[in-house]
């Protein structure tokens, strides 16, 4: 087994499989990366925000991470939604994180999101910008690990693995050790609003933008992380857990998809709901 790491998606990448593997799942994040990126005014994203307010047909990668953003959608009864591309703009991340500025005054609440998928058309709504950030990684993680070319791969905080020996810890914003989970043949995900924050008037900023609110996340929970059959899935959990803060393991108690969820609170406390069993 072999270790790879480098840089994609705007995140780190690590894999784990043969001694062949690291060179061609690297061009394949970086296809990825072409395809999906809202920063690459190339990007067949950018493509397809550019055309909104109209059906535009798209490429079969592109449909398979919509439909993913759009089973996200309606798992989690709205919470992840792809189109706050707009409201992630206005609040300050409208670059790469690395060159994110503060904002003097708090944009005034964007419009909710509109778009939808059906098989290759997409249709993007006119005052929406769609962002594939996690959903996109997650499902990168998905295909690569799934196609036989790695084992274990991770982008960010998703993760992919046929390693039923699989243990994986999970840290707390200082990077100390909190919990070890059994991921096994399956994978995690964690969100976090600790990481990727600025200044907005003031005040803090993060890049999680609720959905309900088209603001950035405000929750007591600081970082959360969901075991799932699918990296994707995940993601899709995680986030949904933050945004429902105090009610966030309740919830994923209720949902057969999700096996396992951590979280961690402002004041540093850890708590987790029992561990389901596989599907």
């Amino acid at each position: 087994m072999s270790a790879v790491q480098f840089h994609a998606m705007g995140t780190t990448v690590q894999i784990h499989g043969s001694t062949d593997a690291g060179g061609r799942v690297r061009a394949v994040f970086e296809g990825y990366e072409q395809r999906f990126s809202r920063f690459r005014p190339g990007s067949e994203l950018s493509w397809i925000n550019e055309h909104r307010g109209r059906w535009v047909a798209v490429s079969t990668p592109m449909a398979q991470v919509l439909s993913a953003a759009a089973d996200a959608k309606a798992r989690t009864g709205g919470l992840i939604d792809i189109g706050i591309g707009s409201a992630l703009a206005t609040w300050g991340y409208d670059r790469t994180f690395d060159d994110v500025v503060s904002l003097d005054q708090a944009p005034d609440r964007s419009v909710s999101p509109e778009w939808a998928i059906d098989e290759q058309w997409a249709y993007v709504g006119e005052h929406t910008c769609i962002d594939l950030g996690g959903i996109a990684k997650g499902w990168a993680c998905d295909r690569v690990v799934e196609s036989g070319a790695a084992t274990v791969v991770s982008a960010g905080g998703d993760l992919r693995s046929i390693d039923e020996s699989l243990v994986v810890e999970i840290l707390d914003p200082r990077d100390d050790i909190v919990a070890e989970v059994e991921v096994g043949a399956g994978a995690l995900a964690t969100s976090s609003t600790a990481k990727r924050r600025w200044a907005v008037a003031g005040h803090e900023a993060n890049h999680l933008i609720d959905p309900r609110t088209m603001r950035p996340a405000d929750s007591p929970v600081v970082s959360a992380s969901v075991v799932a059959s699918t990296a994707v899935e995940a993601e899709a959990g995680a986030k949904a857990v933050l945004f429902h803060g105090v009610d966030g393991l309740a919830w994923a108690d209720r949902q057969p998809w999700i096996r396992r969820a951590i979280v961690i609170w402002h004041d540093g406390c850890v708590y987790a709901n029992r561990e389901k069993e596989k599907p």
